[in-house]
């Protein structure tokens, strides 16, 4: 899992898995560039519509609710451990 967080690409992920991190890395950081094509990659890989939408649910919340710490200065906890050092 701290592969994952390190660098998603040298985790050694399934070809499938590879292409939700691309995915969810675009919807984060280029939004306006996501479309049509990007969601065949996704059903080449088998995701179905149902997965998609799921995927992009879950990936749009993750941003919404970061922005949200974000914007407000919510401190992280200080009980969690930063990955890779607990």
């Amino acid at each position: 899992m701290h592969a994952i967080v390190r660098d998603w690409r040298e985790a050694g992920l399934s070809a499938a898995d590879q292409a939700l991190c691309d995915y969810a890395e675009k919807l984060t950081l280029r939004q306006s560039e996501v479309g049509a094509d990007d969601l065949e990659v996704l059903r080449g890989h088998g995701f179905d519509d149902r997965a998609i939408h799921d995927a992009t649910q879950v990936i749009g919340y993750f941003n919404y609710i970061t922005r949200v710490a974000d914007g407000l200065g919510v401190e992280p906890e200080t009980f969690v451990q930063p990955w890779g050092k607990g």
